[in-house]
């Protein structure tokens, strides 16, 4: 399966930063912009999460972002209709992250298949079981053209993460620690020899590490032992009282702080 998530790891295989933001936040209009400043500037990957009033996997910064955009109006078909015409301008691999309620509400089939029409390239559900994504869902993603992308955690298995490698066809995701998003601080002996178990593995899909990274000392660090780095509460709380007039210094100046 080839999209723009595979040509890209295809060509670039280390240094790689994906920014996570959430649809309709700050402002509803917001959605669009942010992915055309962040592409700009050069963000490898961009992470689009899917207001959900119960994020589980996020910490408190994502969480009340999520809860701006669903008052702001967020849903997911209007989100779809923003990214309708995505493509025209935009070459960036992009990626949905998001949780199966809203989803099984707007339709799995459907889903996917509004992610292929806008020119979505992957999907990050971390409530998504192994065995339900393997025996119901695995052939209507590809079908689609999706990269289903899995999360992993210290406390994973070599066996479940061998599980997910085989089943994958984008990236690992792998959670620096056992906490939700936005809570680290800093990175230990103990995350290091994590992450160095994981390169050891030999997986056939590239490694992206996200959970608390905060800065360019982050960024740096995650790229000596993974091929790149997820970044999502730091950007949320730099742009959470932007307006149309900053918002693209924001991102810009984001960007440009973490690049390696």
């Amino acid at each position: 399966m080839t999209n723009r998530l595979t040509k890209l790891f295809e060509q670039k295989k280390q240094n790689i930063l994906n920014i996570y933001f959430t649809a309709g936040f700050p402002e509803l209009h917001h959605t669009s912009l942010i992915i055309k400043y962040l592409s700009d500037a050069g963000a490898d990957i961009l992470e689009i999460g899917i207001p959900f009033s119960d994020p589980i996997a996020d910490g408190e910064t994502i969480q009340k972002s999520n809860q701006t955009a669903l008052q702001n109006g967020m849903t997911l078909a209007l989100l779809f209709e923003q990214l309708k015409d995505l493509r025209k301008t935009i070459e960036t691999p992009i990626l949905l992250m998001g949780y199966l309620n809203p989803i099984y509400q707007y339709g799995i089939e459907r889903f996917c298949a509004s992610c292929e029409a806008v020119g979505i390239d992957g999907v990050i559900l971390p409530d998504m079981p192994l065995f339900e994504y393997e025996t119901h869902y695995k052939e209507i993603f590809e079908k689609h053209n999706l990269s289903n992308v899995f999360l992993v955690t210290p406390q994973s298995t070599e066996t479940r993460i061998k599980e997910m490698d085989n089943l994958s066809n984008g990236f690992i995701y792998a959670v620096s620690q056992s906490s939700t998003t936005g809570n680290h601080k800093g990175f230990e002996q103990s995350h290091i020899a994590y992450f160095e178990r994981l390169k050891s593995m030999n997986l056939k899909n590239p490694i992206l590490v996200g959970f608390g990274i905060n800065d360019k000392n982050d960024v740096e660090l995650i790229h000596q032992h993974a091929n790149g780095a997820i970044i999502g509460s730091a950007f949320i709380k730099k742009i959470q009282n932007a307006n149309d007039e900053n918002i693209a210094e924001i991102a810009r100046n984001f960007v440009k702080s973490l690049k390696v």
